[in-house]
């Protein structure tokens, strides 16, 4: 006859189940680099290239470019998820909606 397992290690499992779905379906993508490419603001330029800012407050330098500062020229650059998602400032908003600030 097979084994039946008491309500206490099927809850543990369960709840052991869950945790790992959710690590795994949440946590990771707001790590995860994601591929941008918008226009950028050139801010400076120097030998390497010019160097401008991105929406997301990124700074990064664009090679082979002969703009001038205050041009816009298209970039394509990695960023975090979590800036694109903003998924820390709404987890910010929930926190200070119960805790709210003096």
């Amino acid at each position: 006859m097979g084994t039946i397992l008491s309500r206490p290690v099927l809850i543990a499992m369960l709840i052991a189940g869950f945790a790992v779905a959710a690590v795994f379906t949440v946590t990771p993508w707001n790590w995860i680099p994601t591929e941008v490419t918008e226009d950028v603001t050139v801010v400076a330029v120097t030998e390497d290239g010019c160097v401008a800012e991105s929406q997301y407050g990124t700074s990064l330098v664009v090679s082979e470019c002969d703009a001038k500062v205050g041009d816009t020229v298209s970039a394509t650059f990695n960023i975090p998820s979590s800036e694109i998602n903003e998924f820390y400032d709404k987890q910010q908003q929930k926190v200070e909606l119960v805790q709210p600030g003096p």
